[in-house]
């Protein structure tokens, strides 16, 4: 399934949104499209969207919670009908096989037409009409698929004083864009407004096997087998059925990168042969459409593997060694080399009472026919590259790495008391909970960087401040730069703060830097250095806090925060409160719960200055309580804090009382799979503009010659 990199619908906790306008065309006041909810023919769910944001404008609330709920129902449906309809007419209709001699492939294409026409006939018997009446825009398609009507939803049940369905929606739409700055906000006011014990935060888009497999690892890490098992299950079952729909989606329209439909002039067989090719790869593909979580670019390493790796030991631990080798046997088909696997059978074997044949218990049925159906697949699309010409590369879905499994490729939650007395080759020992050594100290790659103050000097855990990160000549372009691409609220639209009515509040991200560079409404070279120096940090964090693994950007954000004149007397509230950057700080229980809607996947941040005249606006580190100040820090040009993320780091930003702080805001992860979809972009244009830089420099012209 094709991935898509989009930028997030900003959104308001508490003014009116502005959202983009309705997409059936016409202004928020026209007449919109009447939704039809009596019993008959499903209605498009294109038709009941625009109706509903039109309701929405006109502050209808009513009528857009009932059109936006009845366009999510009827995408639902949709996706149910085609699903089962490609099922049903499969089975029914089945492909025969060309014979032999004249007319031999006759048979071939009448079954094909067959299934051609119980598939028409099965959707518009189930629709209540032709299926064409539910072909949308490719807008339309990706709001859906980044989940915007429950932007829309949330607000219209705020309007209507329905917290419960307003936290639901926000939540729903939140997973999907785990970077969106302002819905965790939302959501927290929400959590105030209703009290944390009635808030329940529930996912309306949550996939079964994604949810089941997460139930499945807790139980697993809580040495609670038996339960672990039975949810373990449940996923698979749940995968696979996932697998069948979404390879059936895989077999609708697809869309011919080079040509239009219409003017394709190519043979029968080849133009066969390119609408297949599209298909199978994209039902090729569905093993990382099932691996990744809503939002995420990356799926989970070796996801489909790993739940056999769970089940064969936590069968084991249940005394169930003909299931614990079957399962360790089916791992063993995606990773024949698996050397602790490879032990664990021949242990297992060695259970089993006399009665069983060990050569008879083979690798589970249900992750054999997969994955002869996906290595057939993979033959047949690389056969067909080379014989038709079009690129592919196989990508490695089951590669293993980093820290997801211990030494016996059994995730590190397992507890192996006993294990070695027994014989299982268990390799270490589970380690403790701890997400990475905490370490500091290390080199700080470039020169005149100014080391100023350690964890200890700043009274915590995981801090440093360094000075000299930039020069005065590189603070004054940056914040030139950023008079020509601040937005007021960037990512707050419509509200001047997200925290305080008595500042401004502007930001631009890397991406934006560079399209205004690109386009010449700032200089390039300046935009280049925003990108530039984001880079520098995360390397001076890496290095400084010895990390050892990559680490990634999850957000970057150039920032100014301005006092407002006549509002700065008697200030009592902060710029920005204090808070954790991963989890939810609870001053009065004196705990950080890492867990939705915070950014629980970040793990280093950075601010680094670009000026100091203004006044106010200090940064400060308070203990676990979010009132005793630990560390206090003025900004100035070039000055870079760096802190871990958790709640040992509760942190906040003392009033701006005057003038403009600006400064460039860096969020860091060391899971791939929470990298910055913008920053990804940005890496993609510099390495354009890098290759038409090396290109001026190859043509090597004398100056003389264009004389």
């Amino acid at each position: 399934m094709r991935e898509r990199i989009w930028a997030p619908l900003p959104l308001l906790p508490l003014l009116l949104l502005l959202l983009p306008p309705p997409l059936w065309g016409g202004p928020p006041d026209s007449p919109r499209p009447e939704a039809q909810r009596e019993p008959g023919p499903l209605q498009p769910f294109d038709l009941l969207y625009a109706s509903g944001v039109a309701a929405y404008y006109s502050e209808d609330y009513e009528q857009a919670v009932r059109d936006l709920e009845a366009a999510l129902r009827s995408h639902r449906r949709l996706r149910e009908v085609r699903a089962r309809c490609a099922r049903h007419c499969a089975a029914r209709r089945p492909l025969a096989s060309p014979g032999a001699g004249p007319a031999a492939e006759l048979p071939f294409f009448r079954a094909l037409l067959e299934r051609a026409r119980c598939y028409r006939s099965c959707q518009t018997q189930r629709l209540g009409g032709p299926a064409s009446r539910h072909r949308v825009s490719e807008d339309v398609r990706s709001d859906f698929q980044r989940r915007v009507p429950y932007n829309y939803l949330q607000r219209a049940y705020i309007k209507l004083n329905q917290l419960e369905k307003a936290v639901e929606a926000a939540h729903t739409f939140f997973m999907a864009n785990p970077e969106h700055m302002e819905m965790q906000q939302n959501i927290e006011n929400y959590r105030t407004m209703a009290g944390v014990e009635v808030l329940q935060l529930v996912d309306r888009e949550a996939k079964p096997h994604l949810e089941s497999y997460s139930a499945g690892v807790k139980h697993y890490e809580a040495d609670d087998f038996e339960l672990a098992i039975k949810y373990f299950e449940q996923a698979l079952r749940e995968y696979f059925s996932e697998d069948m729909e979404c390879r059936a989606l895989c077999e609708g329209p697809q869309r011919f990168e080079e040509y239009e439909y219409l003017g394709y002039k190519a043979g029968l067989y080849e133009a066969i042969a390119d609408h297949y090719m599209q298909v199978l790869v994209c039902q090729h593909e569905c093993v990382r459409e099932l691996a990744t979580r809503p939002g995420r670019l990356s799926p989970i390493e070796n996801f489909l593997p790993l739940h056999y790796d769970y089940l064969q030991f936590a069968y084991y631990r249940v005394g169930e060694y003909v299931k614990a080798l079957e399962c360790a046997k089916a791992y063993l088909l995606l990773h024949p080399d698996d050397e602790d696997v490879l032990d664990n059978v021949d242990y297992y074997e060695s259970l089993l009472d006399d009665s069983s044949d060990p050569a008879s218990i083979e690798a589970r049925e249900d992750l054999a026919m997969f994955v002869k159906r996906h290595k057939l697949e993979s033959e047949l699309i690389k056969s067909a590259a080379e014989g038709l010409g079009f690129s592919y590369t196989e990508p490695n879905y089951w590669i293993r790495y980093g820290g997801r499994q211990d030494e016996n490729r059994v995730p590190s939650g397992v507890n192996v008391e006993g294990a070695e007395v027994h014989g299982l080759s268990m390799g270490k020992k589970s380690s403790p909970k701890i997400d990475r050594d905490l370490r500091e100290g290390g080199p700080l790659l470039y020169e005149n960087i100014t080391f100023v103050y350690n964890s200890e000097q700043l009274n915590g855990t995981q801090r440093v401040l360094l000075d000299n990160v930039l020069s005065e000549e590189q603070c004054r372009e940056l914040h030139s730069v950023a008079s020509g691409i601040m937005l007021v609220g960037d990512g707050y639209r419509g509200k001047t703060s997200p925290h305080t009515p008595n500042e401004k509040f502007e930001g631009a991200t890397v991406l934006k830097a560079l399209k205004f560079g690109y386009e010449g409404r700032v200089p390039l070279k300046s935009a280049r250095l925003f990108y530039d120096i984001s880079e520098k940090a995360r390397k001076i964090v890496e290095s400084y806090f010895m990390l050892n693994s990559t680490l990634y950007f999850s957000y970057t954000h150039m920032v100014c925060r301005t006092a407002l004149s006549g509002q700065q007397e008697r200030r009592t509230d902060l710029s920005h409160p204090i808070h954790a950057d991963n989890c939810l700080l609870d001053p009065e229980a004196n705990e950080c719960w890492k867990e939705p809607p915070a950014y629980t996947f970040r793990d280093y941040s950075a601010l680094l200055y670009m000026n100091d005249d203004f006044e106010g606006g200090e940064f400060i580190f308070t203990e676990m309580d979010a009132k005793t100040v630990t560390a206090s820090i003025k900004p100035k040009c070039g000055r870079m804090i760096s802190f871990s993320s958790g709640g040992e780091n509760p942190h906040g930003v003392k009033a701006v009382t005057k003038g403009q702080r600006c400064a460039v805001a860096l969020w860091f992860t060391l899971d791939p799979l929470y990298r910055e979809l913008e920053r990804i972009q940005a890496d993609e244009v510099i390495a354009i503009l890098d290759q038409e830089q090396q290109g001026k420099h190859e043509l090597n012209i004398n100056p003389k010659d264009e004389l």
